[in-house]
């Protein structure tokens, strides 16, 4: 711990250029990466288009925020101050969860792989049904911050490597559902569901930072005094201002979380009208209309001036067919019906 007491002031261009390098991170990152990439490889050969932004997002929000989180200065600084601990924790269980969400990687799993089997299992089901998650994520950062389990993780380099694996599973758990083009999530939570869960998770996420900033009890509290610091905030200021930095980034990141679930509702739906569209052109092309009787008055001049008038048959009623949605069990069908 002498090499922390060490540290200077943490200003703004040192919180720029102030680096660590921990490998367990940079393995995680690389692992991730390159499963990925495979994925779209594959996608490519075969002939599919995987769309760039979606990776994009997943390199850069996704795997940038993991090893922003853990390498650059919040990480260096996070055994001295506590506001880099709780940016830090957030970063892994927020924003990290979402930018690797944005990248669909469940998409580019293999039908008959061993993570789509895995995603697909009963204990992953039951994790990932929502209500479940949004509690595991807020009893996860009310454990961290309000038992020995963080005091003991800024000790222990094993133990923060647990916790920042716990704060990046029990995010992605909610995350990777919401915006996964797989059906994860049961039948009844529907885009309008996931929307109003979304916009409720962000109110509690917002609860750790209050109960932090607000709290007479200092987090890690024998911790921080038992190595003072000669610049910076007070221990009690400091847990104020990592607790409004907790709220501050909680909202933030709830705002695009819940703009792309409303895009992903706009594609469901999209999709679902293009291919009702192709069912009724199927329908259309398999039952064409008969063609209409010619005039009563058709003939040619010559033939009516001499033709005796006679009374035209009446023509046969057109063959009826029942439509296909009245017994369609698919939901195209049951939409044409009403039904859902």
């Amino acid at each position: 711990m002498a090499g922390t007491l060490a540290l200077p002031e943490l200003t703004g261009p040192r919180f720029l250029d102030t680096w660590q390098f921990d490998g367990c991170a940079l393995a995680a990152v690389l692992l991730l990466g390159g499963a990925y990439a495979y994925g779209v490889w594959r996608r490519l050969r075969a002939g599919e288009r995987w769309p760039l932004w979606r990776s994009a997002a997943f390199y850069v929000l996704g795997l940038g925020t993991l090893v922003f989180a853990t390498m650059s200065s919040l990480a260096v600084y996070d055994q001295v101050l506590f506001w880099p601990a709780a940016v830090q924790n957030i970063l892994l269980d927020l924003f990290a969860p979402l930018g690797l969400a944005l990248g669909d990687p469940l998409a580019l799993a293999s039908p008959t792989g061993r993570l789509h089997r895995a995603v697909s299992s009963r204990a992953t089901r039951f994790l990932t049904y929502p209500l479940v998650s949004s509690v595991l994520v807020l009893a996860s950062e009310l454990t961290i911050y309000f038992t020995p389990y963080f005091a003991h993780a800024l000790g222990d380099p094993l133990v923060r490597q647990v916790m920042h694996l716990q704060l990046l599973l029990t995010g992605s758990l909610f995350v990777l559902p919401m915006l996964s083009r797989q059906e994860l999530l049961p039948r009844w939570c529907s885009h309008p569901v996931r929307a109003a869960l979304v916009f409720f998770d962000g109110l509690f996420d917002s609860v750790p930072g209050i109960v932090v900033m607000t709290s007479g009890t200092l987090v890690a509290g024998h911790w921080y005094t038992a190595h003072p610091r000669t610049w910076g905030p007070s221990v009690e200021h400091d847990q104020k201002l990592g607790g409004g930095l907790m709220i501050t980034l909680a909202e933030l990141v709830a705002l695009p979380f819940l703009l792309m679930v409303f895009f992903e509702w706009w594609r469901a739906e999209r999709d679902r009208t293009a291919a009702l569209d192709a069912h009724l052109d199927r329908e259309a092309a398999a039952h064409p209309l008969p063609d209409s009787p010619p005039p009563p008055n058709s003939a040619t001049p010559a033939a009516t001036s001499t033709a005796t008038p006679s009374v035209p048959a009446a023509p046969s009623p057109p063959e009826m067919t029942r439509p296909w949605w009245e017994t369609d069990q698919g939901e195209v069908g049951m939409r044409m019906r009403g039904e859902s």
